[in-house]
């Protein structure tokens, strides 16, 4: 089962809804060129799910790397782009030195997944306290957050560490007023890195739209899906595509 049921069962009544296992995530195969899971070879490879479906547009909603990889498709992609949903995102890092560090910081973690396994790495990214609100969710559903870590290749996640770190991945910020498709920014109101994010965001886009969810952190998806739901789909539902 998984974290995004809830949106997905809500969403199906109105809309189609393709879900996607990024590369080296879930279902999804584990190269081990890590080059092969780069931002632009991920945007490539959802433009071809969408052109196998025979989709010509369609509103991406991106939580985290994956919101950064549907702001990405929209900057190098926008024929593909309806509308985006961006769930506690960036456009990435832009100083020199704090690319460098995350870069180092991401290339650690690989190595330690690699040397040490999915489930030391689950333990540890888990203690992250971005994820500090999660620990008040029911037990059922931090173990199936848990439960869908554990299920991740060891070198998917560590490749993806290395060619998808956002100190490795090319930043978006000046391609966001070039972006004029509807673009809704979510963020948890604990989260305050990403709701600052969330609204410098929100002010560089012609057509940025904002939503802060009460009382959840980084996930509003899992953490409060009613409340996100409806702030999504609401969303949705008015913007003109």
């Amino acid at each position: 089962m998984s974290t995004w049921s809830e949106f997905v069962k809500e969403a199906q009544k109105e809309y189609t809804i393709i879900t996607v296992d990024l590369l080296g995530h879930g279902g999804s195969d584990a190269p081990n060129d890590p080059k092969r899971y780069g931002v632009k070879c991920s945007i490539a490879d959802l433009a071809a799910v969408l052109d196998k479906s025979d989709v010509s547009r369609a509103c991406w909603l991106g939580y985290s790397m994956g919101g950064r990889i549907a702001l990405g498709a929209a900057a190098l992609m926008p024929d593909k782009c309806g509308c985006l949903v961006l769930e506690g995102a960036s456009p990435g890092i832009t100083g020199p030195k704090q690319r460098a560090e995350r870069k180092r910081s991401d290339e650690a973690l690989a190595r330690l997944i690699m040397k040490k396994g999915v489930e030391v790495f689950s333990k540890y990214w888990e203690q992250q306290p971005i994820f500090a609100s999660q620990k008040l969710l029911p037990r059922e559903v931090q173990e199936q957050i848990r439960s869908q870590r554990l299920s991740n290749n060891p070198t998917g996640l560590a490749n993806t560490l290395r060619a998808a770190s956002s100190g490795v991945q090319p930043p978006f910020h000046k391609s966001l007023p070039e972006i004029r498709i509807p673009v809704l920014c979510v963020a948890g109101e604990y989260d305050y890195k990403f709701t600052t994010i969330a609204k410098e965001m929100c002010s560089k886009l012609p057509n940025g739209h904002i939503s802060i969810i009460p009382h959840v952190g980084h996930a509003p998806h899992i953490e409060q899906p009613q409340e996100f739901n409806s702030v999504v789909l609401g969303f949705i539902r008015q913007s003109s595509w």
